[in-house]
């Protein structure tokens, strides 16, 4: 089993940057891939990115490619997403997840969420 602690949100103007991270608690960590959604008020739970257990594989949501970047360090046990040119419309709670069944939707463990605000 692991515990999942999402931070780094924040107000941030449009065109910024935020790095979010995930700690995660676990010997199992390294083992896991991960992924990254988002859900904004009123809207259902997207999906934003993907990482495989030892980061050679990462996929990512249309709406987010070129902008956003997920890495992991296995050894600090977390996991990170770099959001570059923010917008507007990437307001929304960050989530991460652990460990898929399915990588763009199930998966068995979450974090609580930390809250973006982008600023127009």
């Amino acid at each position: 089993q692991v515990q999942l602690v999402e931070s780094g949100g924040g107000l941030v103007q449009a065109g910024g940057s935020l790095r979010l991270s995930c700690a995660a608690s676990g010997r199992t960590f390294s083992s896991y891939a991960m992924g990254w959604f988002r859900q904004a008020p009123g809207k259902e739970r997207e999906f934003v990115g993907y990482i495989s257990w030892n980061g050679g594989r990462t996929s990512y949501a249309d709406s987010v490619k070129g902008r956003f970047t997920i890495s992991r360090d296995n050894a600090k046990t977390t996991l990170y997403l770099q959001m570059n040119s923010l917008k507007p419309e990437d307001t929304a709670v960050y989530y991460c997840a652990a460990d898929p069944r399915f990588p763009t939707s199930v998966y068995n463990y979450w974090g609580q969420g930390t809250q973006v605000t982008v600023s127009s």
